[in-house]
């Protein structure tokens, strides 16, 4: 099977040289995704929202590459204030809580500073 590079059209893609995903046979690699909101081309204020909208273009990515989110195995979610974690678990709970993929949490600083949260998965196709 051939290497599939799925893309959102985002204009970071082509100026830092990478994929929204990569999908190779069985597996699926998102990038970091963060909370910014293509429909408006702007990054919303609140990590919530920006939570939500990384989980929606991550699932989108996955759908385009023939993936569900319940095919995700790993996820690292980065916040950038410990204080977050209380928000986004649950955020991101309401989309895995039946998957359950291992996953960590780390907090760090981002590379702009609007940017309070990111999110990449690898999902695996589970057999049929």
């Amino acid at each position: 099977m051939t290497r599939r590079l799925i893309s959102t059209g985002s204009p970071f893609e082509a100026i830092a040289g990478y994929s929204r995903a990569v999908i190779d046979g069985d597996w699926a690699f998102v990038s970091g995704t963060t909370g910014y909101d293509y429909a408006a081309m702007a990054m919303p204020e609140s990590v919530e929202d920006q939570t939500r909208n990384a989980m929606e273009t991550i699932a989108k990515a996955l759908k385009e590459g023939g993936f569900e989110l319940a095919d995700v195995v790993r996820a690292t979610y980065y916040i950038t204030d410990a204080a977050m974690m209380d928000v986004v678990f649950p955020i991101v709970g309401s989309y895995f809580r039946d998957i359950r993929p291992a996953a960590a949490m780390v907090v760090c600083q981002l590379v702009k500073p609007e940017m309070k949260v990111e999110i990449e998965v690898t999902a695996k196709k589970r057999s049929a």
